[in-house]
C-alpha cells in the first residue's frame, strides 16, 4: 500500500489513485490494481505480459468511516500466452473482490455474519446493506457453510417440536365429485427436527401438523 488512503480502505489487492465527490456528496473511489498475482491466468496460471484492454467495475462494499463509499476498479484484461491453455484472455480478480462478484469479499461475509452472529433477518440484513434478499441469504447460506461440518453427524437424540407461523391460508379445489372444496394451501403449523446434543442444530422443518409429514421428511 503505497498511500494512507490504500491504508485507510483497507482492502487488499487494490490501490487507492483518486477521490472524487458526487454531486450527493458520495465519495468515489478510483482504485487499480496493486496484487501481482492478478496478471496470472486463472486457467493455468501462467503470469501475463500482454495486456488487451481496460475494464472499469464498480463493486460494492463496506461503508468508509461510516459513510457510504462507491468504487470504480480500472482493471486489465489480459491475453493468455499459453498455447496449451483454454483461455484466450482474463480479467484481473483478486480474493478481496472475486471474478463476476459485484460484492467486496469482506462485505458479502458482513451481510452473512449479520444474521448468523447478530441476530438479524434477512430482510433486515438485506435492507441494513442494501441488498437483495437473494443476495444476503446467499451470503447467509455461504456464512453458514463455512462453519458447518461437510457431513451431519449421526444424532442420538432428536427433538420433534412443532410452531406456529401466521395464518392458515386455503385455496379452492375441484374436488372428488366435481364440486369446488376448500384446501389448505399454507398450514399455520411448521414442524422441526432438531439434533438436540450433538450440536447440528436444525435438520429440516416441514409443514404440517401430523405424522404424515415426519414420516415423510424420514423417508427423504
Amino acid at each position: 500500500m503505497s498511500n494512507d488512503t490504500t491504508r485507510l480502505f483497507g482492502l487488499g489487492g487494490v490501490e487507492v489513485v483518486g477521490v472524487d465527490v458526487a454531486e450527493d456528496d458520495i465519495p468515489i473511489l478510483a482504485l487499480v490494481t496493486a496484487d501481482e498475482q492478478a496478471r496470472c491466468c486463472p486457467a493455468c496460471g501462467v503470469r501475463s505480459e500482454h495486456p488487451h484492454s481496460w475494464v472499469v467495475t464498480r463493486p460494492r462494499d463496506l461503508p468508509v468511516a461510516g459513510q457510504r463509499t462507491d468504487l470504480r476498479w480500472s482493471k486489465r484484461r489480459w491475453r493468455c500466452q499459453n498455447p496449451s491453455c483454454r483461455r484466450r484472455t482474463f480479467t484481473e480478480a483478486l480474493p478481496t473482490i472475486p471474478p463476476r462478484s459485484r460484492l467486496t469479499t469482506r462485505l458479502r461475509i458482513a451481510i452473512g455474519e449479520s444474521v448468523a452472529n447478530g441476530g438479524r433477518t434477512v430482510v433486515q440484513a438485506a435492507r441494513d446493506h442494501e441488498v437483495s434478499w437473494p443476495v444476503a441469504n446467499a451470503a447467509f447460506t455461504q456464512v453458514a457453510m463455512d462453519v458447518l461440518p461437510e457431513t451431519t453427524p449421526p444424532v442420538e437424540h432428536l427433538g420433534i417440536d412443532e410452531t406456529r407461523r401466521g395464518k392458515a391460508r386455503f385455496r379452492l379445489v375441484e374436488g372428488p365429485d366435481g364440486g369446488d372444496v376448500w384446501e389448505v394451501a399454507t398450514d399455520r403449523w411448521h414442524i422441526g427436527m432438531v439434533d438436540l446434543t450433538g450440536g447440528a442444530g436444525l435438520l429440516g422443518q416441514v409443514e404440517g401438523r401430523n405424522a404424515t409429514s415426519v414420516n415423510q421428511w424420514f423417508a427423504r
